[in-house]
């Protein structure tokens, strides 16, 4: 049976990034296959992150058997029982900065305590040998969980591993955290990773204010060399808009001049993921009959949602009747729905561009708003050798065009994503396919 879609999550789980694996591992067999669940420092620290990945396992496999006690699994949870993703470690820091955490929303251990408040959740300590190369694990990795396949080896390099086996076109990268594992892919081997048919990523603020500071967004801000330098392999010229290197030194090296294709990237930026919201009263009605069933899929996520929907009360004050905006689960609805032509882009592809140096707007996506039009690809004065189309002899400049915004082999290609099927299904639509 061929899934729909193959897909590796990288994420950093945080509280959203939670509910966006659940609705994955939700989907049907035919929907969606999880290949791989990337794991990278971000709302928390990297062990953090990785203890909360192996709890939802843990607490998947405990629910799914309370489920079958009752009769009510048929029918859910079947890309989680037909695969096996592997779960592998990434990055515990960004590339050139220093480490930015959310914990100051998300809690101490990036799910509210839960694993304090409900340890039956939790999973035994022996989890953490399972991803350690140097340690001889008294556990059997492939006994410790039935659900996933723990991975010794660097996520990135998995990640290259699962782009070269596969066709061409078949694997799509859904980044919903800092996107230091997927530039580290892309550094290593960038012919490998342009065999990703998409990345869709969860990041930035474009015509909207930032979360973390007024202009960026939190996975943007946490590491915008990492993130720069994703984005440029959009570009026909890479060169283009790579980050400046930093006084001589630079923790990557540059692309190579040639490159076989552009990176076909979706961007869900807060201007779409921050409308769709989820309500502390609708969580609440769903669950309470789970809650009184004994559900515990319902214990676990009770802990941390609620805990998630007081501190934004205490953050706005009461009467604001805000909700948990689903940033990171929205891309995975798009992975789901893809084909509903209600997901609308930015009619044309834009150039969006990531600062890595502004001592005030690090992180900041910037357009070219003045309203000059590019000139056409066949009136510029780009010369190639006609023996090889991809060896761009020279570049030349437009006058007072020193950042080449107007130049039409320069800057970024993004495919920004504007509309969804409905911000105000959205989170019916999540919860019913999580608790149903």
């Amino acid at each position: 049976m061929a899934p729909k879609n193959r897909i590796i999550i990288d994420t950093d789980p945080g509280v959203d990034d939670v509910l966006a694996l659940l609705l994955a591992l939700s989907a049907s067999p035919e929907e969606l296959e999880v290949a791989m669940i990337s794991v990278t420092y971000g709302n928390v620290p990297l062990q953090s992150v990785l203890r909360n990945v192996v709890a939802l396992f843990h607490v998947l496999e405990k629910e799914m058997a309370w489920r079958t006690s009752t009769g009510n699994s048929k029918g859910s949870y079947g890309a989680l029982i037909t695969y096996k993703p592997i779960v592998a470690i990434g990055a515990d820091h960004p590339l050139e900065e220093e480490e930015l955490v959310a914990d100051y929303f998300h809690g101490t251990d990036g799910l509210h305590g839960v694993h304090d408040k409900h340890p039956h959740l939790s999973p035994a300590d022996t989890w953490r040998t399972l991803f350690d190369d140097t340690a001889s694990s008294p556990v059997d990795p492939p006994s410790f969980s039935k659900y996933f396949t723990p991975s010794k080896g660097p996520a990135h390099k998995e990640m290259l591993r699962i782009l070269r086996e596969e066709p061409e076109d078949t694997v799509t990268i859904v980044a919903v955290g800092p996107l230091t594992n997927v530039a580290l892919a892309a550094s290593e081997d960038p012919e490998t990773f342009l065999r990703v048919k998409e990345l869709v990523v969860m990041g930035g603020a474009v015509e909207c204010e930032g979360n973390v500071t007024p202009v960026a967004e939190f996975n943007c801000m946490a590491d915008a060399v990492a993130a720069a330098r994703v984005y440029a392999l959009t570009s026909p010229t890479p060169s283009s808009t790579m980050p400046p290197v930093f006084q001589g030194k630079s923790f990557l090296p540059a692309y190579p001049a040639r490159l076989s294709r552009r990176l076909n990237l979706t961007l869900f930026p807060l201007d779409i993921t921050t409308p769709h919201e989820l309500y502390k009263k609708v969580f609440n009605d769903k669950i309470q009959p789970l809650l009184e069933q004994g559900s515990p899929l319902a214990q676990w996520t009770e802990i941390f949602l609620n805990g998630t929907f007081n501190k934004i009360d205490s953050m706005l004050g009461e009467g604001h009747n805000a909700g948990l905006s689903l940033h990171d689960p929205l891309c995975i609805w798009y992975m789901l729905t893809q084909d509903n032509p209600a997901w609308k882009p930015v009619p044309h592809l834009e150039d969006i561009r990531v600062e890595t140096c502004g001592q005030w707007t690090r992180g900041m996506h910037i357009i070219d708003k003045r309203g000059r039009a590019k000139p056409a690809v066949e009136d510029s004065t780009v010369r190639t050798n006609p023996e090889d189309p991809l060896d761009a002899v020279t570049l030349d400049q437009i006058p007072g065009d020193d950042q080449g915004w107007l130049h039409p082999k320069k800057g970024n290609r993004i495919r920004r994503m504007v509309s969804s099927p409905g911000r105000d299904i959205f989170a019916g639509v999540l919860l019913d396919r999580i608790f149903t």
